[in-house]
């Protein structure tokens, strides 16, 4: 465990003793990169964006292509080219080279549309998580829940960990949100989902 670690767990635990005077701090853990990685709401999300990518890369790679064909022209006309042509063709291609540029960075960028898109997907999926580990926590009495993939934890008691009763109950939400949301096999007309009145 690193120094920053120990120094916020040690003043986590000490700010809560004199909450433990009135009842037991309980702690559990998780390994939220593998509940996230088990549920089917983020592989859904994964195809998703996999799709939009490949759209963008696609789009760079003609980019890409059409740069080294203006490269290779300058290149291969220099010596027959008037000055003026010449100048023309290179002002083509730093044209050419500035969009693709422009093009990654507005794409791949750290606040490009691929980022934006996964932070879209992926929100709402952690939400879910979240509200599934405060449920869970709630019913085991927990006053911590602690991400083991974030290596913050150094030991702990297997029976603490949560891992697989968050992928469990994830699991079971998303059966019976596809149980009221599918159709009869006797009436595809209708939904199947509760009505509000």
């Amino acid at each position: 465990m690193n120094k920053v670690t120990a120094a916020v767990l040690g003043a986590l635990i000490l700010s809560l003793a004199p909450f433990s005077v009135r009842a037991e701090v309980r702690i559990g853990f998780m390994d939220m990169a593998k509940v996230f990685l088990s549920f089917q709401e983020t592989i859904e999300a994964e195809e998703i964006y996999k799709k939009e990518v490949e759209v963008w890369k696609r789009r760079a790679e003609e980019m890409e292509a059409e740069i080294g064909r203006l490269r290779e022209e300058i290149q291969g006309q220099s010596l027959m080219l008037s000055e003026t042509a010449l100048a023309e063709k290179r002002n083509v291609y730093n044209q050419k080279l500035s969009e693709y540029q422009t093009f990654m960075q507005e794409v791949f960028g750290e606040e490009g549309l691929a980022a934006r898109k996964n932070r879209e997907l992926t929100q709402p999926i952690l939400e879910k998580i979240n509200g599934v580990v405060g449920q869970i926590a709630q019913e085991e009495g927990l006053t911590i829940v602690f991400d083991s993939s974030q290596n913050t934890i150094v030991y702990a008691l297997p029976e603490i960990d949560l891992t697989d009763k968050v992928i469990e109950r994830l699991g079971t939400q998303m059966e019976t949100c596809l149980l009221y949301t599918s159709p009869s096999p006797r009436d595809r007309t209708r939904s199947r989902m509760p009505s509000s009145a």
